[in-house]
Formats: structure tokens, sequence, C-alpha cells
């Protein structure tokens, strides 16, 4: 920070004796002075500065960047133009992927600006607001965006942001083998746009921990991310757009792989480490894949998607990144509530007189559970608000009260372990109890506990919070912006049906609105199809069996070869989801027969298929 003091005050006198100048991250940017106060450093291997500069527009804001020292950042500008051009392909397509691409200027060797996105936090400061272990949760992510998003349709539209954006990143960094990804490394934006930044390492050199590479999944794509995709812990038709979203921009790309190939090219000579011979461009051309058709390139990426999704690995680098950047934060950091927005004192609210935790009321957004209304009592005159909490927010302030003071002025929390048949209404008014006495004791502590910003914080108003001083809200499902109902109750299955050559080919893609199975557990499901009339069976093709889900996503291709077209409009598709169940029979989910005379098989059909118990499908 000295370091930082003394360098700032040399920027001062190149000001005072220049008057302005223009930046050269972008020449429309004139600066008249540099703000100190607002100037700071990041904990990265390269500590790189936080500069904010004084807009010479008297109604502009302050301009802040990042300069670096110690990286190419020619490397970074290449990654950023490619990312660019791969958005103007998807925009021109008709599909706006909400990529957001900042500027970078390399000013020198191993030196240069780079332009900072307001209103966007790391991942890792999302995820340790959770604690250090907050990269192995599901929640951080949705709770986050949730806090800066209290209303419903804007939380809506964040999480639509999300899907598209995180899409494209998924895309963009597997095809220019983007490495080195960690949550610091990853951020995202108050109104769900997710992005990338820092591309030292790139077309697939990754660092190297012995023999072991230290990026082992295809791309980041982790369960927090799916858990704000799905609306919930569960698999939604909304992972279904996601998986559509990254293939449909995938293939985008891969139409273009000549071009990529002869601007990568192009670079071979400027002396960038990472892109210095062709085996470098066989990575790109690996990774699009130009050989493949857009169906065999759809089911890959699925597979890739799935691939990242279930990697561990990429958990495990986030919190060794949690643990390492432990050491380097500074000890004056406050801690603060993940849900809370803003940090409220005695100061800045009344003194609180009386807390009562009055009631319990079931809830579905973003997941089942309960919530605890607590009505609060201030001593200004008859200043009463009401606050909804769930279980963990209160677990979250005792545990964050903890960093602070000594067990032995905290009253002790209820258990979160709830035994046997009490998990329901009954463990929720137990509980409610329970929690009662301990923000009693907590209001009537000793002074400095009870004054303290973290109480006032948590006992203050959120917008959410003005329900509670009315009725009960009615009870929503986390996804019913985006499910519609479903005429029959045995779900829809998407197809895409073709013919070529011959070959029938039928690609299933996604299945949506399955029943559960009778134990209430839901299914293992898996497709089945055959070519009617088939009397020795030889027609069957099954898909893999997808894991506890009502909403799964396949992408898989079954071909029917050496099928004359004048055979084939004799024939009927018989497709059947069943739910594999081990040693027993399997259970038969749903099915649809679909006679292929009535479908124009000259060109490609595809759509949702409803399933039912016998009888014909409609288009």
């Amino acid at each position: 920070q000295g370091i930082l003091r003394e360098g700032l005050e040399d920027v001062k006198q190149f000001f005072k004796a220049h008057g302005s100048c223009r930046l050269p991250l972008s020449p429309s940017l004139l600066v008249k002075g540099i703000v100190p106060r607002d100037c700071s450093y990041f904990n990265s291997n390269a500590v790189p500065l936080k500069l904010s500069f004084q807009n010479v527009d008297p109604l502009g804001e302050n301009i802040r960047v990042i300069f670096k020292c110690g990286d190419d950042l020619r490397q970074d500008m290449l990654t950023l133009q490619m990312i660019r051009i791969m958005n103007k392909i998807w925009v021109q397509e008709g599909l706006d992927m909400r990529m957001v691409i900042f500027r970078c200027f390399s000013t020198g060797r191993g030196r240069g600006m780079v332009e900072m996105i307001p209103n966007a936090e790391t991942l890792r400061k999302i995820q340790v607001e959770h604690g250090v272990t907050g990269s192995f949760k599901d929640r951080p992510l949705a709770d986050w965006l949730q806090k800066h998003n209290p209303e419903e349709d804007e939380y809506e539209k964040a999480v639509e942001n999300f899907i598209y954006s995180c899409a494209g990143c998924c895309v963009a960094t597997y095809v220019l083998g983007i490495c080195d990804r960690h949550n610091d490394n990853i951020m995202l934006k108050t109104t769900g746009h997710m992005f990338h930044i820092d591309f030292g390492r790139f077309l697939g050199h990754a660092q190297m921990f012995g023999n072991i590479k230290r990026d082992r999944a295809p791309f980041v794509f982790t369960s927090d991310m799916a858990y704000v995709i799905n609306g919930g812990d569960k698999p939604s038709s909304r992972f279904h757009d996601f998986v559509d979203l990254c293939c449909q921009a995938y293939n985008l790309i891969r139409k273009h792989t000549h071009l990529f190939l002869n601007l990568l090219g192009l670079m071979l000579s400027c002396g960038i480490p990472e892109l210095s011979d062709l085996e470098d461009l066989k990575y790109v051309y690996d990774a699009l894949r130009p050989q493949d058709s857009d169906a065999d390139a759809t089911t890959y990426f699925t597979r890739l998607i799935e691939s990242s999704l279930g990697s561990v690995a990429t958990k495990l680098n986030f919190f060794i990144h949690n643990l390492a950047q432990m050491k380097f934060t500074g000890s004056d950091a406050r801690p603060s509530l993940s849900f809370a927005p803003r940090t409220h004192t005695i100061k800045t609210s009344s003194r609180i007189r009386d807390v009562f935790l009055c009631r319990h009321e079931r809830v579905f957004n973003p997941s089942k559970g309960y919530t605890y209304v607590v009505k609060v009592q201030r001593e200004s005159p008859g200043e009463v608000t009401f606050v909804q909490r769930t279980f963990e927010e209160f677990q979250e302030l005792h545990n964050k009260l903890r960093l602070l003071f000594p067990s032995s002025l905290l009253p002790s929390f209820p258990s979160r372990f709830v035994i046997g048949r009490s998990r329901g209404e009954a463990g929720a008014e137990r509980r409610k109890e329970e929690l009662n006495g301990y923000i009693w004791h907590l209001i009537h502590a000793a002074p400095e506990v009870a004054e303290c910003d973290l109480i006032y914080t948590f006992f203050h108003p959120l917008p959410r919070d003005e329900k509670a001083a009315g009725t009960n809200p009615t009870p929503k499902p986390a996804d019913a912006t985006w499910a519609r109902s479903l005429g029959k109750v045995g779900g829809e299955v998407k197809l895409s049906i073709s013919y070529k050559n011959n070959k029938l080919f039928i690609m299933v893609m996604h299945i949506r609105g399955l029943p559960p199975l009778q134990d209430g557990n839901d299914p293992d499901p898996y497709v089945k199809t055959y070519l009617l009339p088939d009397p020795q069976k030889t027609t069957k093709r099954k898909t893999k069996v997808a894991r506890k889900t009502c909403n799964p996503t396949y992408n898989e291709m079954l071909v029917y070869d050496g099928i004359p077209r004048g055979d084939l409009e004799q024939r009927e598709l018989r497709l059947s989801v069943l739910s594999e169940e081990g040693f027993w029979e399997n259970i038969l989910l749903g099915e649809v027969g679909i006679r292929l005379r009535d479908l124009d098989l000259a060109q490609e059909k595809m759509g949702w298929f409803a399933l039912g118990s016998r009888g014909h499908g409609t288009l």
C-alpha cells in the first residue's frame, strides 16, 4: 500500500504538469487527475493496480481501470478480439448471448490497461460469503442474484441474462482453450451477466501440478451455476434451454472454422509464446470439429456439459484458491451477511427495543422450506417492522457473530439437525420456539453484541419483507414463469427426425414434465424406440439412462440404416420412455406412436411430442 501511495504521487505530478491526457484504453477517454482514495490493488499473482481517474467531463463519472505489469496483454487483446468476433457471428444469426466484452490495451512489453466493469463481483467473493467452503455449495450465486434483484421480474430477467451469458462463456472458453480458470477470474454482474477475465493461458496450455492438468473439465460449469438456471437443485425445462443455446452457439461458430484458423494463423509470428506453431492452431481445429455434422456436434457438446457439471476437480480448484487467497485477505475486512445488499448500524437505524418471532410460513421459491417472520419493535414511537428470515440465514448470522465475539458472549444456537418425522410443520414449529429464545438473548446480550452492525443489518427490512406484514403469499413453484401446463400427465419429448440416403435419423433431445414414481421419487428415465411392424424386435434402439430427473436431456442420435423410402412410409415409430428399476421390471412412464407417412421427411422435422399411455403423438 505504501509503494502504491508513492507511485500515485508521481502520477499527480504528471497531471499538474500536463493538465489532462487521453487514456491508452480508448482515445475517447479524457482524464485530468487521479483519485488516490479510490485506488488499490488486487491480490493475484501479478498484483494489478485498481486506478480511478477524474473525468474531464464534469457530468461524467470517474473512469476506473486496471493497470497490469508482468503479463503479456497482447494475448488478452487477441482472446477478447476472438470473443468479440464470435459475438458478432451470433448476433448476425439473431442470437444475442448477452456477452460482456471489455476493453484491453497493451501499453508496452508485459504491461497494459484493462477496463473495469462496474457492478460486478468475482465468483470467489460471492462464494466465500457462505464460508471458505462456499465453492462446494449450490446456493451462493442464486442468493447473491436474489439479493441484488429483490423484485420477482428483476430476478427472472437476471436469470435469463445468466443463462445466455453462461452458455456463451462455455462455448467461447472451450473453443479457445482458455485455461487457469478459477473463481477469481470469473465474474458476475448484478444484472446476471457472467464473464471471464485474465486470459494469461489459452489454446489448451493449462497449468500443471506435476503431471496433472489443473484445468480438468472441458470448461467451467458447476452445480451452483446449474442451480441458478434450474431455479433449484432439480433439472427443469430451463436447463433444456441452456443446453440448446450452447449447442446452437457452438454450431454457428463451427461454420466459421476457417475464419478463426486464418485469423490466428496470421498471429503465429507475433511472438506470443502460446501461439507459436501449427499445434496451437490444431487445438482450435480439434475443438471446432469441422468434419462433424451439426447433430454429431450437438451430441458432443452435450456430453461436454455433462462432463463439466460432474467435475469435482473444478470445485476443488475453487476451494484451494479460496484457501490460498485467505492469507492475502486483510484482517480489517469485517464480516457481512450474504443476503443483505448493504450494512446498517444503530446510528443509521433506530435502536431495537424488542424482537419476537411470530410465525413460520411455507415457501417454494427459490427452494422448498420454511421462513420465519420476526416482529421488530424500535424505540421510535410506533415503529414496527416485519422481516422474513430462513433458518440458514439465522445460522449465517450466528457464524459471522462468532468471528467477532467469543462464544461466552453469545447465546447457544439451535441444532440444524431435525430427527425423524418432525421435519415438516412440527419441526418448523419447534425451531420457531428455539429461534425465538435465541434472538431474545441476542438482543439482551452485552451492548457490544446487541448493538453491533451485523444484528442491525440482520433485522433491517429487505424488499422481500414487505410481504411479511400482510397475509401469507400464495406459494409458487420455482420455475412457474418458464414451465407451461401440459395436456398429458406423461409429459413431452422433443425430437428431431430426418431421412437421408436410406437412413432414418432420430435425435432424442429433451423430455419435460415426466410424472414422479408412485413412491414420490424422481425416475431414472431412458428412451427406447422400435420401427413397427417388427415381430423379431430387431429395430430396438435405446438412449443412455438419466438419473433422478423428470426433465432429462439426452441429445443422442438413434439411426436406422438401409430402409428404402417406400418401406419407411409403411412404418410407425414407437417411442417409449421408461424408468430403469435395477432388479425389478422397468416402469413405463409414457409412450408415443408417430406414423412416418404423416411427416414430410424431405426436410428435418423438430418439435415436442406429447407422451401418453397408448395412441399416436402429435407434433
